[in-house]
């Protein structure tokens, strides 16, 4: 990918978490603060519902030079124009996805396992999600939370960048970080905030250089 530091700080939306404030709202405010990446999750949306936020959302992404990512749907990525699609272990394959998007667009891969990050670095990915780090209401179908040694551990296995997801927050981002995470994406941290710029703003501190281009 062109710049993997957009991937610093990466926000997945929620509809629920960010209540009457609304998707669209939380996400420009968190981009307007510095969030470099974000992805579009509802597992509930239609796909019509999914096609016209994600249009939404991809021109308040360009509008902060951000990069836009779609969760699952490789339809309604190639669909909108979206930046980029992001996969987990039960959706399409990256093989796949990456021969029907073709050599631009952003596949991130989500990993539990070392053999996991190393298919999806062989089979086209830009990048890893080290998935699930700490315990976390929004996920919960993927068993025990891996910890931080797993950033250590999957970040050996493929040159990608990792981004590390699950119940991070801006009291243990730089413990994930120091494991070796070049990103990390949140979820509740930000879209459950009641000033999301001031959680994005402790979310990046210590950065060294910005993430946009």
């Amino acid at each position: 990918m062109r710049n993997p530091e957009q991937l610093y700080l990466y926000l997945v939306t929620d509809p629920l978490l960010c209540g009457s404030r609304g998707v669209v709202e939380t996400c420009r405010l968190a981009l307007g603060a510095g969030v470099g990446a974000l992805q579009l999750r509802d597992k509930n949306a239609s796909t019509r519902e999914l096609i016209q936020m994600a249009v939404i959302l991809q021109n308040l992404c360009r509008r902060h030079r951000a990069l836009f990512i779609v969760n699952d749907r490789v339809d309604v990525a190639l669909a909108t124009g979206a930046d980029g699609v992001h996969l987990g272990q039960d959706d399409m394959p990256v093989l796949l996805a990456r021969k029907i998007l073709g050599p631009d667009p952003v596949i991130g891969a989500s990993a539990r396992s070392p053999r996991e990050a190393e298919s999806a670095w062989k089979e086209g990915a830009d990048y890893i999600a080290a998935n699930l780090i700490f315990p976390t209401d929004t996920k919960t179908d993927l068993g025990e939370p891996l910890g931080t040694e797993a950033v250590t551990e999957l970040k050996k296995v493929s040159p990608l960048p990792l981004v590390a997801i699950g119940g991070i927050n801006a009291s243990n981002a730089d413990i994930v970080r120091k494991a070796g995470a070049d990103g990390i994406a949140v979820v509740s941290a930000i879209m459950a905030a009641e000033d999301v710029p001031d959680v994005v703003r402790a979310l990046l501190k210590g950065r060294s250089k910005p993430g946009r281009t």
